[in-house]
């Protein structure tokens, strides 16, 4: 079946003359490829079709109400922000929102690709629209004092007219220009640079595949199935296997395309771009640049780039420098960019590796008192017998407890998780894993042996996710270990990967794969660690709220739910009762550390700007911003060197001068190990006063 999208006037674009320009652009309309549908894309179509319905664990039906969803959740990726399209081809498409079911069974996709050709187009005139405001010797007024540029659109309506569109990317453009300003540079440069940025972006547009289309419209497919399923182009499942066997040098961190945006998705621990303690997930790529120094290279601007040539940018050889400017998650996409340098190197094993740190308590109640802290980044294969000996180790030292920081921790391998929470519990059933029919399997520790007997803490946070959550919730469970820290990502869920290809294809183009979930884990208690995590046993201050983080924040997401519980029998090393009077211990100490207080103050900041969607783009009001940061960083740094007795600093530059241990603070860890004292000191007296 053919459809055709836009029948009237949609298509009529109104382009700037180019004799109008102030920087020409470097490519014609007339030079975007008229995209159609690859002889393989049908077949590809209806494969993954049965991966995303029959095999995914909440089978789906492909019907006229999914298929709303679909049209939906493809104009987003399309136009996330509402800064392309026009109210008039929104209203043309759709007439056939309903119709992408009939599509996706059948292979036959004319309507997405008709509607990603008009975005082309739409693309087009908006940068050729920038290149317009672009004129050296009229440079824009950057002290207007109202003046705002939204960045975040997705709740409002999209554009009537050119010329609202027009209204908008002044802003963006002015918002381009204003950083480059704040950055140092002078109005010729600042032209010069965003003419290179949007002819660039322009190129890109000429350079768009039949892949692009198909890869967008099964992505909006799989993503309106669930969160975490997903479709590989061809070129990003060879980066998948490369990345599973750790053979890509670069920077180490998974990212991700959302919407225009490239996405840090996790760090991969130990990494070059995890040493760098300047990088977190949820961070935006919006530049990235080669070499440093007197060999950098200008920043080539990466926001709506395919997510495979920025990777791409980003990778190279071991020894080779890249500079990343980021958006950081903190700040919103609103924020004043930051430049990230990393050398690029291949993940060493020993990075990724459990280590173990006797720590010492320096002040306060429980100076002196020692205990072993075994830092875990992932749960890698072999993670259990590192930390057996790890735990031998402890055996030699004069430590009373043993803390496992599962801080950052985004999972890894499954039976790793289980083995791990053998070495504490003499054998009993550790997670619960039910597939989509219902069926139920119990995977537990059978050894009958434990390793380590003796008082346990683990260290959560809102980064600690999938089999970090499974021995967490294992150890809260079975009243093992005190769970200390944030509540934790919340994602309970297990994903298969499969490619798209059969022996006896005979395709010119591979096929792709997929990724799609096919089961849950359950706590041993019956509960699901799905969107709720792991609540830890004594909280500790979060910049974010539970229900605003993680896996509850994603579209789609699979519900939390609860199963029968497995035969089990707590140890009752931590007990119920006394877990208040803990908290009460924590909360008074945090009240009273001056590390804390900075956190609050940013935790307040966060807060009251979570919900602005808008970024001024008077010079004197953002400079002013940069300066009250730098003189808040100065005066904390100055309170901490006051209080270590040691000698004020002049002036921010000083502060890259100062030794790691005085930077490099680690106040919720601080507050662990003394909660951990509280406990072992607890267990004490109970255990005195029952015998």
């Amino acid at each position: 079946m053919k459809y055709s999208v836009f029948k009237k006037s949609a298509l009529a674009l109104m382009l700037v003359s180019p004799s109008l320009l102030a920087i020409p652009p470097a490519h014609q309309v007339s030079e975007l490829p008229e995209l159609e549908q690859e002889s393989h894309h049908d077949t590809a179509a209806e494969r993954a079709t049965a991966y995303f319905t029959r095999y995914h664990f909440s089978q789906p039906s492909l019907n006229d109400a999914l298929s709303e969803q679909i049209h939906e959740r493809y104009l987003k990726l399309l136009d996330y922000n509402k800064m392309f399209l026009l109210q008039s081809d929104i209203e043309a498409s759709q007439e056939y929102a309903t119709l992408y079911d009939d599509m996706l069974s059948s292979g036959e996709l004319d309507v997405a690709y008709d509607l990603y050709q008009t975005s082309l187009k739409r693309r087009f005139q908006r940068y050729e629209y920038a290149l317009s405001l672009l004129d050296e010797e009229q440079p824009m007024d950057f002290t207007v004092a109202d003046d705002k540029y939204y960045y975040d659109r997705e709740e409002q309506p999209w554009a009537s007219s050119t010329e609202e569109l027009n209204d908008l990317w002044y802003a963006r453009v002015k918002y381009d220009a204003l950083n480059l300003k704040l950055a140092g540079k002078e109005w010729p440069e600042i032209v010069e640079t965003l003419g290179k940025r949007y002819n660039s972006a322009l190129n890109r547009l000429t350079k768009s595949k039949s892949e692009d289309v198909f890869q967008t419209l099964l992505n909006a497919f799989a993503r309106s199935v669930e969160a975490h399923t997903s479709y590989l182009s061809p070129q990003n499942s060879e980066r998948f296997r490369q990345n599973m066997n750790l053979e890509l040098e670069g920077i180490g961190a998974v990212l991700q395309s959302e919407y225009d945006y490239t996405v840090i998705r996790s760090l991969v621990p130990g990494g070059p771009a995890d040493k760098t303690d300047e990088l977190s997930p949820e961070d935006k790529i919006i530049g990235v640049g080669q070499g440093v120094g007197e060999d950098a290279e200008d920043f080539v601007d990466v926001i709506g780039m395919r997510l495979d040539d920025v990777v791409d940018m980003i990778k190279g050889p071991k020894g080779t420098q890249v500079r990343l400017q980021i958006l950081e998650a903190s700040q919103g996409a609103g924020g004043t960019p930051k430049v990230v340098e990393i050398t690029r190197d291949k993940v060493k094993l020993e990075d990724r590796q459990a280590k173990l740190d006797i720590k010492t308590m320096d002040d306060g109640p429980y100076q002196g008192r020692t205990m072993g802290v075994i830092e875990i980044p992932g749960f890698y294969n072999n993670l259990t017998a590192d930390v057996r000996e790890l735990l031998e180790q402890v055996k030699d030292e004069n430590v009373e407890g043993v803390m496992v920081d599962l801080r950052g921790n985004g999972g890894g391998s499954l039976a790793e998780s289980i083995n791990l929470t053998g070495l504490f519990i003499d054998q009993g059933p550790v997670v619960q894993v039910s597939d989509g029919r219902g069926q139920v399997d119990v995977s537990s520790d059978r050894d009958g042996k434990t390793y380590y007997d003796g008082p346990l803490v683990v260290m959560v946070d809102r980064y600690s996710a999938s089999a970090s959550e499974i021995f967490a919730a294992a150890m809260q469970d079975y009243e093992r270990a005190l769970v200390v820290g944030e509540n934790t990502f919340g994602k309970g869920t297990v994903q298969q990967h499969r490619g798209l290809a059969r022996r006896f294809d005979f395709f010119d183009e591979p096929l792709g794969s997929v990724q799609y979930t096919i089961a849950k884990f359950y706590r041993i208690n019956g509960g699901s660690t799905q969107l709720k995590g792991v609540q830890p046993d004594i909280v500790l201050p979060s910049y974010v709220e539970a229900s605003e983080w993680g896996e509850s924040k994603e579209e789609n997401a699979l519900p939390w739910d609860q199963i029968d519980k497995a035969p089990y029998k707590p140890v009752n090393q931590v007990a119920e009762e006394e877990l208040p009077q803990l908290q009460r211990a924590a909360n008074e100490r945090i009240e009273n550390d001056p590390e804390f207080d900075y956190i609050f103050d940013d935790i307040e900041r966060i807060r009251a700007e979570q919900d602005k969607t808008w970024v001024s783009l008077d010079i004197n009001a953002r400079k002013a911003e940069q300066e009250e940061q730098k003189a808040l960083r100065l005066k904390r740094i100055n309170d901490r060197l006051t209080r270590l007795g040691k000698e004020p600093l002049d002036s921010v530059d000083a502060i890259d001068e100062l030794d790691e241990e005085i930077l490099e603070v680690d106040p919720y860890l601080e507050q662990a190990m003394a909660i951990g004292f509280d406990y072992i000191d607890e267990t004490k007296l109970a255990s005195n006063k029952a015998s």
